[in-house]
């Protein structure tokens, strides 16, 4: 469901568009420049990380003066008159304390606000992190805006990119809802002003817990920009991203703030399911083609479909003696683990038959490895080769890694055809892959 925009006047009359979806903790997201409340719902990693958001708590996110749905008839891009905008916006949704995220140039914001508020930020997620723009990546940033403004689609499609990768498949839309939510001359006085902003002195105050996300490919705004602003923070923490395009930083992304954010501030957890550290095999179940099922539906029949698919898998893997995951948050599906190879399987197995018969096929993947447990949720190498090894898989269908297939061979219950090595995206070398089949005769099977 998209949200429902509206509009309010900031202390010194700016028009600025917002919307708040979901119940339960706030999480207000800040984004500039690529800002249009209407239009970042038409990508669907951006729309699925949304949803997800708004499931987990109530989401917050509004356009800044100048930018997307909100006022454009301004000058001032001060972080004074931008940080008018966030206090307009918790103030009017009365929020007395929440988390706040900052997306590319909005950090300076975020931490002045948390700075200067620290009793009203619960937590901090900066991505990426940084106090003051290097003087190399203004300068490259720009001889771009520099360009003319009938030029402004190839500006626009090279902003992108510099920012995300050079091969980011994702660039050609994020560049076309770039070009939607601010002007070639409003990017041009927006960015003269931005590239002064400088917060260094205000992050020695930031109290509240910080999670630090960059890009491992990032010259500019990466690892060591990351590292040395965690130095000065009294509660900070770093995740490198390393994904090879933009969707799988995401996962990745999503994957280290959710545990952020709901663990320690929501303290421990009764109900939180006893995940293990160490080897484990790790299923992924995903929705195929969740958003064109969703569009031929409507989002109501969808949604309520998959709820009851999510009560099937989560009873199938309990049976199975799996733990399922509540971390698992893009797309729409389950992450499990296990300690055995073959209930692995068989859960495996029957999750698939239970989308086909719900009408909604499933794609499923195992692998099995050592994970990190953290507060209700897993992560590590291994979680992301079978998240890459589900997607490879057709609907229906069950792969497993070559070493869930060792694990399992010895028992009877199951075929396994070889798929060769395959590439998978963020991992250096090729998976051998096996598609799994129920077997009424005792060869290869499934044991654990």
């Amino acid at each position: 469901m998209e949200p429902q925009i509206q509009y309010l006047k900031t202390t010194d009359g700016v028009s600025i568009a917002y919307y708040a979806m979901g119940q339960g903790t706030p999480l207000v997201c800040m984004n500039l420049p690529n800002s249009h409340l209407q239009m970042e719902w038409q990508m669907s990693d951006t729309r699925q990380t949304y949803e997800a958001a708004a499931r987990l708590g109530t989401l917050v996110r509004y356009d800044h003066r100048g930018f997307g749905l909100s006022d454009r008839d301004v000058s001032d891009f001060s972080i004074e008159a931008l940080l008018r905008d966030l206090q307009a916006v918790v103030d009017r949704l009365e929020l007395k304390s929440f988390n706040l995220l900052s997306y590319r140039f909005s950090s300076p914001l975020a931490i002045a606000f948390a700075a200067g508020q620290p009793d009203r930020v619960l937590k901090l997620v900066l991505w990426p992190g940084y106090a003051r723009l290097p003087e190399t990546y203004t300068e490259a940033i720009g001889k771009m805006l520099a360009l003319d403004e009938s030029q402004w689609e190839f500006t626009t499609e090279s902003l992108v990119r510099f920012g995300q990768g050079w091969s980011d498949e994702m660039s050609g839309a994020a560049a076309a809802t770039l070009r939607e939510a601010i002007t070639p001359q409003t990017a041009s006085e927006w960015f003269r002003q931005a590239k002064e902003w400088e917060v260094s002195d205000m992050v020695r105050d930031l109290t509240m817990p910080t999670l630090l996300i960059c890009e491992k490919g990032d010259r500019y705004l990466g690892t060591d920009v990351a590292r040395e602003l965690a130095n000065t923070m009294a509660d900070a923490r770093v995740t490198i991203l390393d994904g090879a395009s933009r969707p799988e930083r995401m996962v990745q992304a999503v994957t280290a703030t959710v545990p952020f954010l709901l663990g320690r501030q929501a303290g421990p957890q009764p109900d939180a399911p006893d995940l293990p550290s160490g080897t484990a095999v790790i299923l992924f179940a995903d929705i195929v083609d969740s958003t064109a099922l969703t569009e031929r539906l409507g989002d109501a029949a969808f949604r309520q479909k998959a709820r009851e698919l999510d009560r099937s898998l989560r009873s199938i893997i309990s049976e199975r003696s799996g733990t399922p995951v509540e971390g698992k948050l893009l797309g729409d599906g389950v992450l499990a683990v296990f300690t055995s190879a073959r209930q692995a399987i068989e859960a495996a197995l029957r999750c698939a038959a239970a989308g086909s018969h719900g009408g909604l096929p499933l794609h499923l993947g195992l692998h099995a490895g050592d994970v990190i447990r953290e507060e209700g949720n897993v992560y590590g190498g291994a979680v992301n080769i079978a998240s890459r090894i589900s997607g490879l898989s057709a609907p229906g269908e069950v792969l497993v890694s070559d070493t869930v297939r060792g694990l399992a061979r010895t028992s009877a219950g199951v075929r396994f055809e070889d798929r060769g090595e395959q590439p998978l995206k963020g991992v250096s070398e090729p998976v051998r892959v096996w598609a799994v089949s129920p077997s009424p005769s005792h060869g290869e099977g499934a044991g654990g």
